[in-house]
């Protein structure tokens, strides 16, 4: 461990918080409706995609319509992707010849891309075309985002109305954050990192002469617009099969770093925008603390495990599967950034870390991806604990709970707990089904507590909608295909229906003012309740799994003990 490392953990988690505030008004001039400096430009745009598809903005839905046109949005998205896959073979743009992809690979990357998983059991370079690429996948990281925000912003008109019977109109949400905030911003990112020298071309393939005299095919394509809204999107897909780790996706420390601070950063706005719409951006700075410092402690505890190269035999640290050119600090910061928030992309190779710094991504992941967070889902999926966290305040100080302004009653509660037990149904009763089939057990490359891990490290990637992976899982087969994209679409939506409904069930209760008696959630204690709610609710219950896998893998290390 050394203190530049340190230094790097800590500048990163200042700029973190410095973005929240400029990002988070730009979201609440959207939430609310408001004109932006973009609007004399794209707003004729806009009011022609509403006249074309005949659509009112200013027809607001209730919460139940709200989530009935997004799934149907999401069925269509879902089917549109499945056949772009599937007829690949005969579209246009592709002039290396790819066939179609199989029934179950491409049901797999459809629901994965719909869901803003972006799990990819294939190699990119080698199995898909540019108009895949493009069409059939990208378009997915601006629409998978954007439902997310839409989805945030829904919650937080919950909070923030009275007596209300809607939460917003579903299309306007959509295309106002695509329109004014995705599209713009990945334009800029993206010619930052053609200058960077990321590729952004229609040609195929270049060939290169290494120093023995070989030759080395390498393919070219549209990478830097897929990789901005990759990561401003926390979508994680990589046009490439190492992902972040390949120097035409991420070819410099300094755009190493600007796509960790672009994971984080609209997530982090989101919760001053949250702050805002219910009148009290202290609420907002509140939450964003707490995932910070939950944030900040993972990381920590990657670096120096990974950096510990003693516990090995390493000197210098464990440098297994990670690129020289990051070094230990950046690939382990990176892996705690892109497994807080539901990114997946990947700059080292998870399943190449010491037993206890893989569990830290594994534990980001089955905690929700609240700490931070996807782009939406991260705040909705805090705002979740938020209310389980005031209802034990509430029974410790012995009145009915209340949150911004809001009485937290048992329906918000059922509605609540149903949501975060999705996760621990998920992914645990999908990896004991994979851990004594045979189809299951054929996919880790590893035995013991490793290969466990492997397992259990892909269902809590596909339910948490991260889509990074332990490598060493086959998991390109009709089972894990089939399997992995029914995790991906239940960890998706089975999370959205009933935070539409708390939103629902919100926006149609009074303003309760708060008084002597009411607990306070903007302060210090407040932050501490929140950590331990989400610490012993969202990790406790995952204890047992992680004892038989990455726990386990530490305790056979130390004792020499080969699987």
């Amino acid at each position: 461990m050394t203190m530049s490392g340190w230094g790097l953990i800590l500048v990163f988690t200042a700029l973190v918080a410095l973005l929240a505030r400029p990002l988070g008004q730009w979201l609440f001039a959207l939430y609310d409706g408001r004109d932006t400096p973009l609007h004399r430009l794209l707003g004729p745009v806009e009011r022609g995609f509403y006249r074309a598809s005949g659509i009112d903005p200013a027809r607001e839905q209730g919460w139940l319509a709200y989530g009935l046109h997004m799934l149907a949005f999401q069925v269509v998205l879902t089917l549109f992707t499945y056949a772009i896959l599937r007829l690949q073979g005969v579209l246009p743009m592709n002039p290396r010849g790819l066939a179609g992809i199989g029934a179950d690979g491409a049901m797999n990357t459809s629901i994965a891309f719909v869901t803003n998983t972006n799990w990819q059991w294939y190699a990119g370079e080698s199995v898909l075309s540019n108009f895949s690429q493009m069409v059939g996948l990208t378009i997915h990281n601006f629409l998978s985002a954007a439902t997310g925000i839409a989805i945030a912003f829904a919650l937080f008109r919950g909070f923030a109305r009275h007596e209300a019977k809607t939460v917003g109109n579903f299309w306007a949400d959509c295309t106002r954050v695509t329109l004014y905030l995705l599209l713009p911003l990945c334009v800029v990112y993206a010619l930052f990192l053609v200058a960077c020298g990321v590729p952004q071309t229609f040609a195929s393939l270049v060939e290169a002469h290494t120093l023995e005299g070989a030759r080395q095919t390498i393919v070219l394509g549209p990478v830097a617009s897929q990789e901005a809204i990759k990561m401003l999107g926390t979508n994680g897909g990589g046009f490439y099969n190492a992902n972040s780790a390949h120097p035409f996706e991420n070819p410099t420390a300094l755009t190493n770093f600007v796509q960790m601070l672009s994971i984080f950063a609209i997530g982090s706005g989101l919760t001053w925008c949250f702050g805002r719409a219910v009148g009290n951006t202290r609420q907002g700075w509140a939450i964003l603390c707490a995932m910070l410092i939950l944030f900040v402690a993972g990381a920590g505890i990657a670096y120096w495990q990974e950096a510990d190269g003693a516990t090995l035999a390493m000197a210098g640290g464990h440098m297994e599967g990670k690129e020289v050119r990051f070094g230990i600090a950046a690939s382990a910061l990176f892996s705690a950034v892109t497994t807080a928030a539901s990114c997946g992309a990947v700059n080292a190779m998870h399943d190449s870390f010491t037993a206890i710094g893989g569990l830290v991504p594994l534990f980001n992941m089955q905690l929700g991806e609240i700490v931070i967070g996807g782009v939406g889902s991260g705040i909705y999926g805090f705002l979740l604990f938020a209310l389980l966290a005031v209802f034990v305040a509430g029974l410790m100080v012995g009145r009915t709970p209340e949150y911004v302004g809001k009485k937290i009653e048992a329906r918000e509660v059922k509605l609540a707990v149903l949501a975060i037990a999705v996760l621990p149904l998920s992914i645990l009763g999908f990896t004991a089904l994979a851990a004594v089939l045979p189809a299951g057990l054929a996919g880790p490359l590893n035995k013991g507590p490793h290969g466990f891990s492997e397992i259990l490290y892909a269902f809590s990637s596909a339910t948490a909608n991260n889509g990074s992976a332990f490598a060493g899982l086959s998991a390109g087969t009709p089972f894990y295909n089939g399997l992995l994209g029914v995790a991906m679409w239940v960890g998706r939506f089975f999370v959205i229906i009933p935070v539409l409904a708390i939103a629902g069930s919100l926006a149609a209760k009074r303003h309760t003012p708060a008084t002597t008696g009411s607990f306070p959630t903007t302060g210090a204690l407040w932050v501490g309740l929140l950590i331990g709610v989400i610490l012993i609710l969202g990790g406790l219950t995952f204890l047992p799994s992680l004892a038989l896998g990455p726990i386990a893998d530490q305790v056979s290390v130390l004792a020499h003990t080969a699987f």
